[in-house]
């Protein structure tokens, strides 16, 4: 018995029936989609102008006063950015120290993936030594070696630690630290100061010889005082009998 052919589809009325049924639906979808595009390129563009306005600022900026005009009317730029690290360091050249460590402390907080984080932990480091807080400078320094063992950062960590240590008489400290950066940075500059270094340590448990240590010339090869007779000849020893 012979089969019916199957009905023919016309896509174009299914296609009609499909835009009636879902008009609404894919409107919407496309207009967001659209509303999407055109802020993303909106804000990309005032993203773009800002930046360049607060990198062009940043470059005018001279002072603290100046820097500062950057962070608060262009907060969260790369410009904003340096204008931390340029702050604290116009700071730290008027000896303010603890106003720049809060500065750098600041700028670790807000960009703690920036390239220049132990940049700044290392001039906050410093200020500490500035303001005679050796032992906190120390720990910092010791922390910025072991968190950043990669960075350009590391092997001045570890010097700076030397110079401390040096100041306390932990000679033996510092020679186990010396002889890391020979080991860890062998080809840098660093290594060649470390070496420097290395040779002018002196063991800490040297000490200096005593009376007993001390020792005297024969008296046959000691200087007569100027004056004085020259010695009488000895007699030759008596011959040994048989």
């Amino acid at each position: 018995m012979p089969t019916a052919p199957p009905p023919s589809r016309d896509v174009a009325l299914e296609t009609r029936v499909f835009w009636e049924r879902f008009k609404k639906e894919i409107t919407g979808a496309l207009v967001i989609v659209l509303l999407a595009v055109s802020a993303f390129t909106g804000y990309r563009f005032y993203s773009d102008r800002r930046a360049a306005a607060a990198s062009a600022l940043l470059a005018s900026a001279k002072d603290a006063q100046e820097y500062q005009q950057v962070i608060a009317r262009y907060a969260n730029t790369p410009a904003a950015a340096d204008a931390y690290l340029l702050l604290s360091e116009a700071q730290r050249s008027e000896k303010k120290f603890a106003e720049a460590n809060t500065m750098l402390q600041t700028f670790i907080a807000k960009y703690p993936q920036h390239e220049l984080v132990s940049t700044a932990r290392m001039a906050m480091a410093a200020n500490l030594e500035s303001m005679g807080k050796t032992d906190e400078a120390l720990a910092m320094y010791q922390q910025i070696a072991s968190a950043y063992p990669n960075s350009f950062n590391a092997p001045m960590a570890l010097l700076s630690q030397v110079y401390i240590l040096k100041t306390k008489n932990r000679n033996d400290d510092a020679r186990r630290i010396c002889e890391t950066i020979l080991t860890q940075y062998r080809t840098s500059f660093w290594a060649g100061e470390a070496m420097q270094q290395l040779r002018l340590l002196k063991p800490s448990s040297s000490t200096a010889p005593g009376p007993a240590q001390t020792a005297t010339a024969p008296p046959l090869l000691v200087r007569p005082p100027e004056g004085a007779p020259p010695p009488a000849p000895q007699a030759p020893p008596p011959p040994n009998k048989p």
